[in-house]
């Protein structure tokens, strides 16, 4: 019999049957042919100045070392007295904090450490470099267990605001106060929130009136795995909507407003404008946990749920009618059109296909694979399936972009997870490549020469170019590590599902089977602090457009949209190619935020078309932006759609809000001149 039989054998059948979710996700990879597209992300962590980055232990550290002492356990050890996450749920955040147009990163930390924020230096030495000027910008929260974070300009004044998560304690509102510091308003905001357990957040305006409102993703009180295994719902945290009222402040609308009123574990959260209708809606990444599907005898509890927005604020549960009625462990969220069709498509990172099979747990090969989602003109959800790759291995942090820049959105998840009697090891970090209509490769050379992804217990990423060179950079952070020599090493499972994670899926146990059945003892391994990784992309031959949204109220008399742009949807069309879609999202990924800029893959096209719905409805367009551009793209409150107006009436709003920007400064007189010109060719050719 083979040692991982013999590992698990001796634990007997309850320990087999609770580690099956216990798990929750592994399958790592075997090396097979790269995409072809000459991509490959390098580890600059150390160079740019990110390495000092550690990890502190969460304040739920203590009691998992305290199972550890024991020496000799069972499973009820690891149900009454592990905690979910011990070391901590990092996340991370790229935003452009002080406005002098390069990309900085925010970073959080557990107690007693300080969150960090780095602040790029690429325009000010000419090399990418970080300096860390958390104390100075007021953000350490060394007080907090902090968990998610995610950003927006919430008082429109022209810089983002951060929104951090804490741990079975108060969330911490830091308001931006445009000189490079921050001023913690979290009493007077009203977003404190409670002592609940938060994982993630969102922003987005709900409600229309220009503001942005805050979604913040709840679980359960993770000092115990009771939620996970045991109770179903009753010991879940409802998810919290706050409405903002102006001058940052803020007021609870979770249940009244038809969102917060499921009692579910939810890990990631986002606001975007899922069905294109010019309003925010809101999908959420819940985790059927330890409980197993109603198929099999439990409770169905774990979906992506879409919730429709009104264009008022109040939201309709979706997520049967959308065909999203799939129950999984889900955890990340990511979005964009996949099959190029038109519509924003969704995908969810989850816990893959190598656990349970491994125990006899009832379910079929791609039950918890991590999955895309096509949505159809019809507004319903189809499931196609995973395709070459077969199966999948765990995931948190989800990113849909376009990486290699040939003008389809692809996929990237990382993953890890330290389940007490085990640490998962499956996911060195995942990047499937779009070779057209939503038909994804694994693309096995984009990380291969950088960091080891399946030695961290990865949680929070986020992607956005920190270089300025038009590829999109990764940045993630870890909870922990597995050291290059922990005993006893790592266990492979034994499965043939012909996909290309077969050959290397595994685990690292941390307890091994004792000599009485059902019986566990400590190996003595320890793991090293998580640490922050910045893996930067080579980049290729292919040509790129970037795009910011700008929303103008108060800047034009008619604006509506909130200053960082969030709920813009864009699109662009390469000359002779086919349309790609980009949200600017609020939240999404886990416990974490992309930045707020898209980057649009030209492939060989030398320009295209490049399209904007904003929140609210109006469509604006501008024609010929060419390779390598950056675009601010203003709100213009002129619909070429709208027909309900005259030819006349139309260029009147064109020639009042660009005067507007103009004497706002937004725009010069040649970038006036252009958006006019689109404008009104996009009036006469729609």
């Amino acid at each position: 019999m083979s040692k991982e039989f013999l590992w698990f054998g001796r634990c007997g059948s309850f320990c087999s049957s609770l580690l099956v979710i216990c798990l929750l996700g592994l399958g790592l990879l075997t090396p097979t042919p790269g995409a072809g597209q000459d991509i490959s992300f390098r580890n600059r962590s150390e160079e740019v100045g990110v390495a000092g980055y550690q990890r502190q232990r969460s304040v739920t550290a203590a009691r998992a070392e305290a199972v550890f002492a024991l020496g000799t356990v069972t499973m009820n050890d690891f149900i009454g007295s592990y905690p979910i996450k011990p070391w901590g749920a990092p996340g991370v955040a790229i935003l452009d904090f002080d406005g002098d147009g390069d990309e900085d990163i925010y970073v959080t930390n557990g107690p007693g450490a300080a969150n960090s924020l780095y602040s790029n230096q690429l325009l000010e030495s000419g090399t990418l470099s970080f300096l860390d000027v958390a104390a100075l910008a007021g953000v350490t929260l060394t007080d907090q267990d902090s968990t998610g974070v995610c950003l927006g300009d919430t008082d429109n004044d022209g810089d983002p605001d951060l929104y951090v998560l804490g741990r079975s304690e108060a969330n911490r509102f830091l308001e931006n106060l445009g000189n490079g510091t921050f001023d913690d308003r979290t009493v007077p905001s009203g977003l404190g929130g409670g002592d609940r357990s938060s994982s993630s957040c969102a922003m987005g305006d709900v409600d229309g009136d220009g503001l942005l409102d805050i979604a913040v993703a709840n679980n359960f009180d993770m000092r115990s795995n009771f939620a996970i295994f045991v109770e179903p719902f009753a010991l879940n945290q409802m998810n919290e909507l706050f409405l903002n009222e102006g001058g940052n402040s803020f007021t609870a609308s979770g249940v009244e407003s038809g969102f917060a009123n499921v009692q579910e574990i939810t890990w990631a959260i986002a606001m975007v404008d899922l069905d294109l209708d010019g309003d925010m809606d809101i999908v959420t990444a819940s985790d059927n946990g330890g409980i197993p599907f109603a198929v099999f005898g439990g409770v169905d509890r774990g979906f992506l749920r879409f919730y429709s927005n009104d264009g008022g604020g109040r939201f309709t549960d979706l997520t049967a009618p959308a065909g999203l009625l799939n129950p999984g462990d889900w955890m990340g969220l990511a979005f964009g059109d996949f099959d190029g069709n038109g519509r924003l498509d969704i995908f969810g990172s989850n816990t893959g296909d190598y656990f349970e099979p491994f125990f006899g747990i009832p379910g079929g090969l791609g039950d918890q694979a991590s999955r895309w989602f096509l949505q159809g003109e019809n507004g319903v959800f189809s499931d196609p399936g995973v395709g070459s790759t077969v199966a999948s291995p765990f995931g948190w942090g989800a990113a849909a972009v376009d990486y290699d820049n040939d003008g389809r959105t692809d996929l990237m998840y990382f993953g890890g997870l330290d389940a007490g009697a085990i640490v998962d090891s499956s996911n060195p970090g995942i990047v499937l490549h779009n070779t057209g209509g939503a038909v994804f490769d694994y693309d096995s050379q984009a990380l291969a020469g950088s960091v080891d992804h399946s030695l961290r217990v990865e949680h929070g990423v986020a992607v956005g170019d920190l270089n300025r060179d038009g590829f999109p950079d990764i940045v993630s952070v870890a909870s922990s590590r597995l050291g290059p020599n922990l005993p006893p090493g790592l266990i492979p499972y034994p499965f043939e599902y012909g996909s290309p994670f077969d050959g290397t899926a595994a685990f690292f146990p941390t307890f091994l089977p004792g000599e009485n059945p059902g019986e566990l003892i400590y190996s003595g391994a320890s793991f090293p602090r998580g640490d922050l990784a910045v893996e930067i992309s080579s980049g290729n031959g292919n040509r790129w457009v970037r795009a910011e949204a700008l929303g103008t109220i108060g800047l034009t008399s008619a604006g509506v949209t909130n200053r960082s742009g969030i709920g813009a949807v864009f699109s662009f069309t390469p000359s002779r190619g086919n349309q790609s879609i980009q949200p600017v999202v609020g939240g999404g990924s886990y416990a974490s935020q992309h930045s707020l800029a898209q980057i649009f893959g030209l492939g060989q096209a030398r320009r295209g078309t490049l399209e904007v719905l904003w929140p609210g409805g109006v469509r604006n367009r501008l024609y010929g932006v060419g390779s390598r551009e950056e675009i601010l793209f203003p709100e213009i409150p002129c619909s070429f759609e709208d027909r309900s107006q005259s030819f006349f009436s139309y260029v009147g709003c064109l020639h009042l809000s660009l005067h507007e920007l103009r004497a706002e400064g937004v725009l010069n007189n040649r970038q006036k001149a252009r958006f006019f010109r689109s404008a009104l060719l996009a009036f006469f050719y729609p």
